[in-house]
């Protein structure tokens, strides 16, 4: 069992920065693919970054590459994700997502989620 808890979101001006982290639980993170989702009001959860397991892969959503970048550190069982150059369609609740078995864009490769982090972006 994988238990996920994010921080780090909060209120920013259209071109600041914030940096989300996800704490995990459990002695296994450091084998989990680790993925970031997100879902804006009146919107579905959508793909945002994914990281694999060692860090030497990463996807992102087009919508965000070039902006945010992903990371992640096993020794603290944390993955980041740092977000510069916020735009007001960036505001959503973000969430941070394991999984066991491979690196993946799709929610349904995910097993735990956290609860999640509101960002919003102000024009």
């Amino acid at each position: 069992q994988v238990q996920l808890v994010e921080s780090g979101g909060g209120l920013v001006q259209a071109g600041g920065s914030l940096r989300l982290s996800c704490a995990a639980s459990g002695r296994t993170f450091s084998s989990f693919a680790m993925g970031w989702f997100r879902q804006a009001p009146g919107k579905e959860r959508e793909f945002v970054s994914a990281i694999h397991w060692s860090g030497a892969s990463t996807y992102y959503a087009d919508s965000v590459k070039g902006r945010f970048a992903i990371s992640r550190d096993n020794a603290k069982n944390t993955v980041y994700l740092q977000m510069n150059s916020l735009k007001p369609e960036d505001t959503a609740d973000y969430y941070c997502a394991a999984a066991r078995t491979y690196l993946s864009t799709r929610q349904r490769a995910y097993d735990y989620w956290g609860q999640g982090t509101v960002v919003t972006v102000s024009s």
